[in-house]
């Protein structure tokens, strides 16, 4: 026979296990109807924070609203000499509408810094074509001043591939030509990112750049390699943040209206 301790031992253990089932919680045996259970079109709808409004420009290539306007055919108020940051460019001011390099006067710069940005910029070849290659209507567009977008005739005017109107100079060639005469003002329309640095200085991931020359894709999120520098390799400079945007006096009188950037 089981003595009364052990029979009372049990008694206790049998009414803990029944207060222990009685406490879980309800769980489903059975499967749904459907598995898995269909989505509702809720589950995906993003509603805060609302995406914030801007109006864009009345016609193609015009300013939008949150755009910073570095040049509208009015003044040069944005930007600076490069050879002397006190002192405002040499640079033409033609007819209320462009502006028109000075060779010799050096290039010139934003006012502001700038990293990552939406660019665009309307050029024209000189009027007059006077030479040819690398000499014909030669200038750039430097972002972070270091990385340079040429800026050439490349109108019936070979010269090296990645060295032409739409390359990332001596980096990349353009996808292709789309160059206009020099009567005529190109566009290009630029998405630039920049280089990112890690805490010790060493380059964490390099600039890109997608760039529409004339509305044609010319750049497709291309990786910059380095400082596009004319004689060498291309390698990353110490690291650096923002920095201003400048336009390269290369002797040739280059052309330029309707500016304007927007901070990403």
């Amino acid at each position: 026979m089981k003595s009364t301790s052990m029979i009372g031992l049990l008694t206790v253990s049998l009414f803990s296990f029944s207060v222990s089932v009685a406490q879980q919680k309800p769980y489903v045996s059975t499967p749904p109807p459907t598995s898995p259970m269909p989505m509702r079109p809720e589950m995906t709808e993003i509603w805060e924070p609302e995406v914030k409004v801007i109006t864009p420009g009345k016609k193609a290539g015009e300013a939008s609203s949150d755009a910073i306007v570095l040049f509208d055919g009015k003044n040069l108020d944005q930007w600076v000499s490069q050879r002397d940051k006190t002192k405002a460019p040499a640079w033409k001011i033609i007819n209320n509408d462009y502006f028109e390099v000075v060779p010799g006067t050096g290039g010139i710069e934003t006012k502001l810094p700038f990293g990552d940005c939406q660019l665009h910029i309307e050029w024209s070849a000189p009027d007059e074509v006077e030479a040819g290659g690398q000499n014909r209507g030669n200038s750039g567009v430097f972002f972070q001043n270091r990385y340079e977008l040429q800026i050439l005739d490349s109108y019936n005017n070979r010269t090296y591939r990645n060295g032409q109107a739409g390359s990332i100079y001596k980096d990349h060639a353009p996808l292709v030509n789309v160059m206009r005469s020099p009567a005529e003002w190109n566009t290009y329309d630029i998405i630039y990112t920049a280089p990112r640095f890690k805490a010790n200085g060493d380059l964490d991931a390099p600039a890109r750049i997608t760039v529409l020359h004339n509305g044609v894709l010319v750049q497709n999120n291309v990786t910059i390699t380095g400082l596009t520098n004319y004689i060498g390799l291309h390698n990353y400079p110490s690291a650096h943040g923002e920095d201003v945007i400048a336009l390269q006096d290369h002797s040739c009188k280059t052309q330029y209206r309707n500016i304007w950037i927007r901070r990403l």
